[in-house]
């Protein structure tokens, strides 16, 4: 494991990662550092918890509507094919369950 220092809206963090990750860390540390300021830019939001917790709602969306690549599930949102494996388990769930009925 190695040591990051990093920098996220003024203040240091100290991280552990494996030298592999250190790249992807950087990079989600520098997109959550400007989302951040961002917001606070917009002054609606002033202590640091709530500007965070903005930016992990903003990074959330992000991912959730964010597009499989090509093939079966091509153009499927992560959020919508989240939806779908749920809606799956709901149904073999009920399908189990009258099962267990009939035996």
């Amino acid at each position: 494991m190695e040591r990051v220092d990093v920098n996220i809206l003024g203040r240091e963090y100290s991280l552990a990662c494996s030298v592999d990750e250190k790249p992807t860390l950087v990079a989600a540390v520098r997109h959550v550092d400007q989302l951040m300021q961002r917001i606070q830019a917009t002054g609606k939001v002033s202590s640091n918890e709530r500007i965070a917790v903005m930016a992990a709602l903003q990074v959330a969306g992000e991912l959730l509507s964010m597009k499989a690549p090509d093939g079966p599930l091509g153009g499927l949102a992560v959020g919508e094919f989240k939806s779908r494996i749920e809606d799956m388990n709901s149904m073999l769930d009920d399908a189990l369950s009258g099962q267990e009925k009939l035996l």
